[in-house]
């Protein structure tokens, strides 16, 4: 059923011009759906149902405010036949509207969740832990902006269809991100959210099989989501990579993803989601903590900070740097981003642990608790806690 949503809402869209009201209709008939066909069963053209439901919730909208008769007319006259003779897919660009460029990257997440997700407010509230209310107005301001932009329910074309592709993915990613390492709450990991950008991606590269960074951004969301059993304990304590038990990792996701990224490596031009799958890749491919290959690693980081100049990167290099020419060689580059991350609860974890591999126990220990200490994840705060006790245990 919520792969049907954004049809329907580029149906109606398409039809009445009105994304706003659109979206708002179609989530009401979801929600009926999903009263009504658990006891009466799928109806036989379930997307049908859906646009003849909605229409009417947006016939109703549209009768509670009298200055819009005309359009209510419009409505009205427009009889919805048993089945749906539509069949162009709209989900490409009720996609790529709701990554609208005005909009921040959170509401655009929060917008895609909802008009391409299926997903009902209170189930996103409840996934980024906010009150449902709070959610609502960032979804209301979120359209109020894009109908602010005056901006036609139509396929984006040339240079613009690619600049908004390239939106859709950085909000897939973003979206992959928080699923994957949850910013806050007890869990490791949300699936729910990973696994929803990951079929929003799946979508999105069927939808544009040629742009080679769509296919890199999905393989690497699949060879990170193999790891997924492996990640936390029995009581939901964080496993670190090197501490898996890779026998556990998901063998077809990791060929799944091999076999896009070699896909996305031949067709052009190499961008940062295929070289983030790259490393992704040759962590996958060993069998052991003790057979990564960190020299590629290294230069595969190398060609990444070249690409992003993103500090996160710089920091990521300098565990490469730590496994590959040792803890001394690796302080010295993360000491290159402290002006930009050194407040960040990322940072006093990766140099606190950089300390403790060289023997600086005490050092690294406080720094693993400063890094607890600001960390919103509980189950990654026990683990820094953790960490930072051993280290202290380790004194000499």
């Amino acid at each position: 059923m919520r792969s049907l949503a954004p049809q329907v809402v580029g149906i109606l869209s398409r039809r009445f011009g009105d994304f706003h009201s659109a979206e708002d209709a179609v989530q009401e008939a979801l929600l009926a759906a999903a009263r009504h066909w658990p006891a009466e069963g799928v109806p036989e053209e379930p997307r049908a149902w859906l646009v003849t439901t909605a229409s009417r919730r947006l016939l109703d909208l549209w009768r509670s405010d009298a200055a819009r008769r005309e359009r209510e007319a419009r409505v009205a006259a427009w009889e919805v036949p048993a089945y749906d003779p539509v069949d162009h897919d709209d989900s490409l660009t009720v996609l790529l509207l709701c990554c609208h460029p005005s909009l921040t990257p959170g509401s655009a997440i929060a917008l895609t969740l909802r008009a391409v997700g299926g997903l009902t407010t209170a189930e996103i509230a409840q996934a980024f832990l906010v009150p449902e209310p709070t959610m609502a107005q960032r979804i209301s301001r979120a359209k109020a902006t894009i109908r602010a932009s005056g901006e036609p329910f139509r396929m984006p074309s040339g240079a613009d269809r690619d600049a908004r592709v390239r939106s859709a993915m950085h909000v897939l990613y973003l979206l992959y991100n928080e699923g994957y390492v949850s910013s806050r709450g007890p869990h490791v990991q949300r699936v729910d959210l990973s696994r929803e950008a990951i079929r929003l991606c799946r979508m999105l590269v069927a939808e544009v099989p040629e742009q080679a960074e769509a296919l890199g951004l999905l393989a690497l969301m699949l060879l990170l989501e193999a790891r997924g059993p492996a990640r936390s304990d029995a009581r939901g304590n964080l496993v670190p990579l090197a501490e898996q038990d890779r026998t556990r990792w998901d063998a077809a996701l990791i060929r799944e993803g091999e076999d896009l990224l070699a896909r996305a490596l031949a067709a052009g031009a190499v961008g940062e989601y295929q070289l983030q799958a790259a490393i992704t890749a040759v962590h996958d491919r060993a069998a052991t903590a003790a057979d990564t290959e960190w020299e590629e690693i290294l230069t595969l980081y190398g060609l990444l900070e070249g690409v992003t100049g993103n500090p996160v990167v710089t920091l990521n290099r300098a565990v490469a740097v730590a496994m590959a020419r040792g803890p001394r060689a690796a302080l010295a580059v993360v000491d290159e981003v402290e002006d930009r991350l050194g407040t960040t609860h990322r940072w006093l974890a990766v140099r606190g642990q950089l300390l403790g591999m060289a023997g600086q126990s005490v050092a690294g220990a406080e720094l693993l608790e400063r890094a607890a200490a600001v960390a919103t994840n509980e189950a990654e705060r026990r683990h820094l806690v953790s960490r930072a006790a051993r280290l202290r245990a380790a004194r000499p």
